[in-house]
């Protein structure tokens, strides 16, 4: 379905792209948010990858699912704002743009309710928590891993990877994690 909606947007067919935008407008920025955790960040990501998107259809291969292309657009764009960063990766929940909130709290809402938001158990905050340290390699891998549940054949689309290159980040990514969250859970 989506590539046929590539090839109308290509003709012009502007109610096509709207709708692969609609698609994964909320995926590509939860898939952002878990890697910058920050929300203006993604938000740039996001339309930075619709606008690659637009330019590039031409370029669209067929052969590739087209969610693996977007994806590899939007995570590369991620991957680069990664690198720009200073490596000073912060232990600490709360942003220090807004005090007194941590990541979740700022995740825009559609169908939050109070008991939804007390199902985001402490334990999550603490693992979620802990990817946010995780260097951006294994955060990439790990988030498209286990908070977007991509496969690793998948994610070794999207990043242009071999599979056994990802399942050896997701190893190391866990590992990681293990060591960092044995003294907290």
């Amino acid at each position: 379905m989506e590539a046929r909606l590539a090839r109308l947007s290509l003709k012009g067919d502007q109610g096509a792209f709207a709708e692969l935008v609609s698609l994964y407008q909320d995926k590509l920025f939860h898939m952002a948010y878990r890697m910058l955790n920050n929300r203006q960040e993604s938000e740039d990501v996001v339309q930075d990858t619709f606008l690659r998107v637009y330019k590039n259809l031409d370029r669209y291969d067929e052969t590739l699912k087209f969610s693996t292309w977007i994806y590899r657009i939007a995570t590369n764009l991620c991957i680069d704002r990664l690198r720009k960063r200073k490596p000073v990766y912060s232990l600490d929940a709360e942003s220090s743009e807004h005090e007194g909130l941590d990541g979740y709290s700022m995740i825009p809402s559609d169908d939050r309710t109070p008991e939804t938001e007390l199902m985001l158990s402490d334990t999550q905050r603490i693992i979620h928590q802990a990817i946010e340290t995780l260097p951006p390699k294994y955060k990439t891998v790990m988030a498209l891993r286990y908070m977007q549940d991509l496969s690793l054949q998948e994610i070794g689309d999207i990043m242009d990877m071999p599979v056994t290159t990802i399942k050896t980040r997701v190893h190391r990514g866990r590992e990681f994690l293990r060591k960092k969250l044995e003294h907290k859970l």
